[in-house]
């Protein structure tokens, strides 16, 4: 069920909305009002689209589905599987943007990434960034001073607390975007950290560089950003970059969807080769039967 949420007038001249397309940033601004208490929702684009979308039918899941490809590659939400292997969605920076007096109970598994402290690789981004005048952040802190690992994404780092009786919650945020000041600080711990697992060497940013420096002409953000997301379960799951890379470099040439990646890197993979120097040759109907047989047949 909808809820009523705020959007603070910092919002429309913020730089991570900007970074996304005018719809995608209305689905964002959507979901605050569809998610629960907690900023989680499913993951489900036909849903969303009847929800937020239902009187622009021109825009159905599919445009849906590129719109989530986009604030998830701006790290405005976190799309994630639950345990029970449903997929699920939550706004980022709802904790910070919100304020619920009274929060019910969520029916949603909480993010790994976020929720449980599981270092997440960020995603390339689809929009270029829209330069704006620097605003001055929570403590004195702007976004010129703010370091920047990867372009078009800022990480803040406010260290900040809060105590309630004899209690002092030290929280750290980091990687959230700009979306003006913050209405409570519920605290966290940092994400990573000395126990966190080293960094691949090759990351889904660099594979979508090379992806589209090796093409005449950039590809549609909508192909990058979905491109990424397989990218990104493709390397979660183990497998060889060198194996990811070949298997986009097929999509190049073949020019298929995004979602047939898997499938070339398969291809990449596992695809039979003949022995070297071995010359495949069609079987054709020898033209002299007695030579070929020994007698007439």
């Amino acid at each position: 069920m909808a809820r009523i949420r705020t959007i603070k007038p910092e919002a429309f001249h913020s730089e991570s909305p900007a970074e996304v397309s005018l719809s995608a940033e209305r689905t964002f601004f959507g979901l605050l009002t569809q998610a629960d208490d907690h900023g989680r929702f499913r993951d489900q684009p036909a849903v969303i689209a009847g929800l937020l979308w239902s009187l622009r039918p021109g825009h159905g899941p599919m445009g849906v589905e590129d719109d989530l490809a986009q604030l998830h590659a701006a790290e405005l939400i976190c799309r994630y599987q639950g345990a029970n292997g449903k997929q699920y969605l939550h706004i980022v920076t709802f904790g910070q943007h919100q304020k619920v007096n009274r929060p019910s109970g969520s029916r949603h598994p909480g993010c790994p990434h976020h929720d449980h402290g599981v270092p997440r690789e960020p995603s390339p981004m689809t929009h270029a960034p829209v330069t704006e005048p620097s605003t001055p952040a929570r403590g004195g802190l702007t976004e010129a001073e703010a370091s920047s690992k990867y372009a078009g994404q800022r990480r803040f780092s406010e260290p900040s607390s809060r105590t309630q009786g004899d209690l002092t919650e030290p929280s750290v945020r980091t990687h959230d975007p700009d979306l003006g000041s913050r209405n409570r600080d519920l605290g966290s711990t940092p994400l990573g950290g000395a126990s966190a697992p080293a960094p691949q060497t090759v990351s889904t940013k660099d594979l979508i560089g090379e992806y589209t420096a090796a093409c005449s002409h950039r590809p549609p953000a909508s192909v990058l950003g979905q491109l990424g997301s397989e990218v990104k379960k493709l390397l979660d799951e183990g497998i060889e970059p060198d194996h990811v890379r070949a298997g986009l470099d097929r999509h190049r040439a073949k020019g298929l969807h995004p979602r047939t990646l898997p499938s070339l890197v398969h291809e990449a993979m596992n695809a039979a080769t003949s022995a070297p120097g071995t010359v495949h040759r069609s079987w054709t109907n020898p033209a002299d039967v007695a030579a070929a047989y020994g007698g007439d047949r």
